[in-house]
């Protein structure tokens, strides 16, 4: 063999580990799927029923729980009347209730301008609450006038 062969063989290799290694990160990150951080009441069952479907839809979900949750929403600008159970943040973006995963992906995927998204009160049949047959909507708020972002 000879040197020249051997030298580009080992570049080759080497530029295939480099790709190889650059790539890992960001198969990690897509593997581990958005950061979502979750404040809820210690007590709130429906709102632990709504992590789980965002656990279960891909995203990665850090609950913290406290006792004053109209402060998180202050500082979140969630307006009085899109509150709801719980506040999350994904993205630059505010969660507010039981919004589905499905609408917080498009969300992401379609960046609009806007403070988030919310599912005002808590509707019946909404991810966590779980009970068919009462239809809601979710709100994209934020970004001038509110307007629905879809219905369920």
């Amino acid at each position: 063999m000879s040197k020249g062969f051997r030298g580009g063989a080992a570049r080759r290799s080497l530029l295939g580990f480099g790709l190889a290694a650059a790539a890992l990160p960001v198969s990690v990150v897509r593997a581990q799927g958005p950061a979502l951080q979750v404040w809820k009441d210690p007590s709130c069952g429906c709102c632990e029923g709504w992590v789980r479907h965002m656990r279960a839809a891909g995203f990665e979900a850090t609950v913290h729980e406290v006792a004053d949750l109209q402060a998180v929403k202050a500082v979140n600008g969630v307006p009085d009347k899109l509150q709801s159970c719980h506040t999350a943040t994904v993205g630059g973006y505010v969660v507010e209730g039981h919004v589905p995963a499905s609408d917080v992906r498009r969300l992401l995927a379609e960046r609009p301008r806007a403070k988030g998204l919310a599912a005002p009160g808590m509707p019946p049949s909404s991810p966590g609450m779980d009970i068919p047959g009462t239809p809601y909507e979710v709100i994209l708020f934020g970004g001038g006038a509110d307007r629905m972002w879809a219905r369920h």
